[in-house]
């Protein structure tokens, strides 16, 4: 690997979606193909429609072809895919990891027993956790725009139960660290928000700000390396990052923040998980089984997460 140059392995994601065609459309760019090495792991090339596969050619790792089947063909394809990239990342043969959208269905259908990446990331790489961080540096209302998630892929009505001190504490921390190592935030500010409406307005709506929040905000700021703004009422916290106020917001469960930098950050979102030992990002959106092959798929979001990936490596050096 060059000194200078970051080496990059993008997965496809299902052949079924938009990510042979966002990963081609993007590698294709001179922009990106100028600043790393990429090496693109998926089905045989062969065996994919010849309008997504990457030209000019990039080094391509086969996990198997691809012979549009259903979902635990897919599923198994893109599963293997991304074990392959932990693999590589893990080895040192690649510095960062970008993951095309998969099929949590599929995933599901090939025996994976994982609600998505972000958990299979976790258990193949053998940290004990990791907190999935979405971000947009440039916003519809000015911005940046990072939200980290305390829980991802469950119900809401399990959230409640999930959530005690020791997660909040542990999963924030680990936010911040990933903005000073990969963002270069000296000493990140966070800003917590409410689990419960007007953040449970002194008890009357709810009682995990007092119970959680608050002792968790406590222990994190004693640690020192790091500021607590406060806990915040969620309908108002995410101005304080747009305005920067903060550097980040601790949301308590996936859709309350996702739904707001979905909607601020249009196809400038992207997904990080911090925690691993190596930087991986992803696009904000899924496989859009209903615009595959239309031509009508925006890879604005993947080549935000390729020039994430590019830069959170080239701070890690």
């Amino acid at each position: 690997m060059s000194a200078n140059r970051p080496r990059i392995a993008v997965t496809l994601g299902d052949p079924r979606g938009i990510g042979p065609e966002v990963v081609r459309a993007t590698l294709e760019d001179p922009g990106v193909r100028g600043s790393a090495d990429f090496v693109v792991v998926g089905p045989d090339p062969e065996t994919l429609h010849p309008d997504v596969r990457i030209r000019p050619a990039v080094e391509h790792i086969s996990v198997g072809p691809w012979s549009c089947g259903g979902d635990a063909e897919a599923g198994d394809l893109s599963g293997r895919a991304v074990e392959t990239g932990i693999a590589m990342a893990l080895a040192g043969e690649v510095d960062g990891l970008v993951t095309a959208p998969i099929s949590k269905a599929a995933l599901r259908a090939a025996g994976y027993d994982y609600p998505g990446h972000t958990e299979l990331l976790r258990d193949r790489c053998g940290v004990p956790d990791v907190t999935m961080v979405m971000a947009a540096e440039e916003t519809a209302l000015g911005g940046p725009l990072r939200v980290a998630l305390l829980t991802v892929h469950v119900p809401l009505r399990s959230v409640p139960d999930l959530l005690d001190v020791e997660l909040v504490v542990r999963r924030s921390t680990i936010a911040a660290r990933a903005l000073r190592e990969w963002w270069g935030i000296e000493r990140p500010r966070l800003a917590l928000a409410g689990v419960n409406p007007h953040a449970s307005e002194q008890g009357l709506f709810g009682d995990e700000e007092e119970r959680i929040l608050s002792p968790a905000a406590d222990r994190l700021a004693a640690a020192g390396d790091l500021e607590v703004v406060g806990i915040f009422p969620a309908d108002t916290v995410f101005r304080k990052c747009l305005d920067g106020t903060v550097d980040a917001v601790i949301v308590p469960y996936h859709d309350v923040g996702l739904a707001v930098l979905k909607t601020v950050a249009g196809d400038a979102g992207i997904n990080v998980t911090a925690g691993l030992p190596f930087p991986r990002t992803s696009p904000d959106h899924g496989t859009a089984f209903d615009i595959a092959g239309l031509g009508l798929a925006d890879p604005s979001s993947m080549k935000a997460a390729v020039s994430a990936c590019i830069r959170f490596c080239g701070a890690g050096r």
